[in-house]
């Protein structure tokens, strides 16, 4: 189980692996939290749009394993661009989960979903007033630490100029064909931690013949060489499964992909398309 851990901006530590609940219903993550947690995940990311807080706050109750010794992370929807809506979305998801406190929460998207990749408003004040109500419950103690999502260069020079508290990630879409260099660059000069989501292209990785060899020459899975690309890169990864059995395997990445070969997969063609996922807005565009 890789169990290495980053140190954010404020000085917490958050494990660099952690499990992706995307697509994994309610009444299915208590178990799904279970069987990562056994396995020895302790990072453990869902959002209110996931549509199964109450099933992963579930997972983590009974898991049988300290709350202290893990990370829980969730998102504020990314429809939430006032405070109002934002701090009763936090207070809602703390109660839904039956937790006191969130390790992170994030702001899930600069745009509300049916904006995204359709609209030139950035939601500059949504955004500011969402991020007064983050830091106000990190100041309470309700989350120790508070990020953003899907945020652009211009998106996170917009909420530094009113931020009181720098956010301590950023989580974007980041896997082999899709690598955006100059944001995680931008991220890591200002101290924002990146966080890959969907670090195996939500599967469409794997049907590209020259990752599959690539994978081939390290004697390794495919998922298992995408996975390490974004830890390699300095970045949280958060591969989404219910799957223990993928689980495991997700979690066994302590090998090396060498410089030369760590350039040709920055440098990857780009794949044309995400198949039956891609009418998701984070699929569909420019994020």
């Amino acid at each position: 189980m890789y169990q290495n851990e980053l140190t954010l901006n404020n000085g917490v530590k958050i494990p660099q692996l952690g499990l992706g609940t995307w697509f994994i219903d309610d009444d299915k993550a208590a178990d799904a939290v279970k069987a990562a947690v056994k396995l020895g995940y302790r990072h453990i990311d869902t959002a209110q749009a996931y549509g199964n807080e109450r099933g992963i706050g579930e997972g983590i109750r009974t898991c049988g394993v300290p709350r202290e010794e893990l990370f829980v992370v969730s998102k504020v929807a990314a429809e939430h661009k006032t405070y109002e809506s934002a701090a009763k979305s936090i207070d809602e998801t703390l109660s839904k989960m039956g937790l006191d406190y969130l390790d992170m929460m994030i702001i899930h998207s600069p745009q509300p979903w049916v904006e995204v990749n359709r609209s030139e408003d950035r939601y500059v004040e949504g955004n500011r007033a969402a991020w007064r109500a983050l830091e106000d419950a990190y100041k309470a103690g309700k989350l120790k630490v508070i990020g953003i999502s899907n945020f652009q260069i211009g998106d996170i020079e917009s909420l530094l100029q009113t931020a009181e508290i720098k956010p301590m990630v950023n989580q974007i879409l980041l896997h082999i064909s899709n690598t955006p260099l100059e944001l995680m660059e931008y991220c890591q000069k200002n101290g924002i931690a990146v966080e890959a989501y969907s670090p195996i292209a939500h599967g469409e990785i794997l049907n590209q013949p020259e990752i599959k060899a690539m994978a081939e020459k390290y004697g390794v899975t495919v998922p298992q060489l995408c996975i390490r690309y974004t830890l390699q890169l300095g970045a949280i990864s958060l591969p989404k499964t219910a799957n223990p059995e993928h689980m495991k395997t997700n979690a066994e990445v302590d090998f090396e992909i060498s410089a030369q070969d760590m350039e040709v997969l920055k440098n990857f063609k780009k794949i044309e398309s995400y198949g039956a996922s891609s009418g998701f807005p984070v699929y569909s565009g420019k994020m």
